[in-house]
């Protein structure tokens, strides 16, 4: 039966089966170590020369990275670093050996160790980001389930374009054109006029953007929640706070010790409300600031939300910050405006550690409306009747927001790109492996 490495210390003086990696050998003139990996840690594996040859020309023959099975005693050993203990090998099984020399290390730059992700993620660092994204999304649902969350799966193929048809994909489907879906939004409000009055989906989102940044990809995992009937924004971002505040609780509980580790980032459970800003005060700030962006800017560039989020730093001390109010030339035709300034959205960014990880928003819910707002800029609502067909029959008022899982990821563990936070990475200029 296999023991896993966490669990030796309550092993000592047994002999154990013990399944991993070679992560490192110094095979010396008396003694071979041989280090061995596994998901819960790693562990020094002992042989004195002379006594068992077979074992002894394994070891000899052993190649970093190859699978073992390792069979031994665990005995204490205090100058062992590696838990105050080691195996001494009865035998070693090479399960399958790794090539050499290795094609990627810790130092190989990163657009070559994506060419070899397998190998890359067998780091521990690497895999802590991926059990770090359970807990994440296992806190998420926890959260949706509590607050009377219906999860919802939504097609991911789509017969017309969402909204404008810009940045995205299109694909054959069996003589038609179709298209990947760039958000399920359509379908979150399709499932509100169905009477399913919360919604939450975590699933693929697909973007057509040549861009070729540190935090967009052409295919990554958005979190998705759609509310009906809420009094207005305010709603969705205070059930956001609270998803957010029991996400990072989990975190810190489960990995926050590992994160530090690793990423040398310590975990904050953020306080709640979040600072708030319209876009009109955060521009204002900024400019007194001395942030001039070229023309008559409405919207913030990357720039601009690293210095709005620096500033609501220095004011108030907390890493949040929600900007509303976006101007409607910014924000999608279905967005509600506001009574008191119909020259605005009641939609909101939210930004953490200055990148904005959420795009959020009352909807519009008055067909009449809507289908003005459609018109007013310049969309075609032919290819969108089934989606408005949804407001024709009394759909209550609803709002919710959309979340990129992989850039959240990103900020909570210091990444210098999504690329990290993603376990095989699609951009423009990546399609494999």
């Amino acid at each position: 039966m296999r023991t896993l490495v966490r669990d030796l210390r309550g092993k000592l003086d047994e002999t154990v089966v013990v399944y991993g990696w070679v992560n490192t050998l110094r095979l010396q003139r008396v003694m071979q170590f041989v280090i061995v990996r596994d998901p819960t840690g790693m562990v020094q594996v002992v042989n004195r020369r002379g006594g068992n040859t077979g074992l002894e020309q394994t070891l000899e023959e052993l190649t970093v990275e190859s699978a073992v099975a390792v069979t031994g005693r665990v005995v204490d050993n205090p100058i062992v670093k590696l838990g105050g203990l080691e195996i001494i090998a009865e035998s070693v099984e090479v399960l399958a050996r790794a090539e050499v020399p290795l094609p990627v290390d810790a130092n190989t730059n990163l657009e070559q160790r994506l060419d070899w992700r397998f190998l890359d993620v067998r780091r521990s660092a690497q895999q802590l980001v991926f059990e770090v994204q359970t807990t994440v999304e296992r806190a998420m649902r926890a959260v949706a389930d509590a607050e009377g969350f219906t999860e919802m799966h939504t097609p991911k193929l789509m017969g017309t374009a969402s909204e404008s048809g810009a940045e995205v994909f299109r694909v054959d489907y069996f003589g038609r054109k179709a298209f990947l879906a760039q958000s399920p939004q359509f379908y979150k409000q399709m499932a509100i006029a169905a009477g399913i009055e919360r919604v939450f989906e975590i699933g693929p989102v697909f973007r057509a953007e040549p861009s070729f940044t540190s935090r967009h990809a052409t295919e990554f995992t958005g979190v998705d929640a759609e509310m009906a009937w809420i009094g207005g924004v305010e709603d969705v971002m205070a059930f956001e706070e609270r998803l957010l505040v029991r996400v990072l609780e989990e975190v810190r509980a489960r990995h926050g010790e590992a994160i530090a580790e690793h990423f040398g980032v310590e975990v904050t459970v953020p306080a709640v409300p979040f600072p708030r800003s319209t876009m009109a005060e955060a521009i204002s700030w900024l400019r007194a600031d001395g942030w001039n962006p070229e023309g008559d800017r409405v919207d913030l560039d990357p720039e601009g939300e690293r210095r709005v989020s620096a500033l609501v730093a220095e004011r108030h001390g907390h890493e949040f910050v929600f900007v509303t109010r976006f101007p409607i030339d910014v924000r999608p035709f279905y967005h509600l405006r506001p009574d008191d300034d119909p020259a605005v959205t009641e939609s909101y960014d939210l930004l953490w550690k200055g990148i904005e990880i959420t795009t959020g928003a009352q909807r519009e819910h008055r067909y009449d409306i809507l289908v003005r707002q459609a018109d007013e800029k310049g969309m075609d609502t032919a290819p969108l009747t089934d989606y408005l067909n949804c407001f024709r029959f009394g759909t209550p008022p609803h709002g919710g927001f959309g979340l990129g899982l992989n850039r959240l990821l990103m900020v909570l563990l210091g990444l210098s790109s999504i690329r990290e936070a993603t376990f095989l990475f699609r951009g423009p200029g990546r399609l494999t492996p």
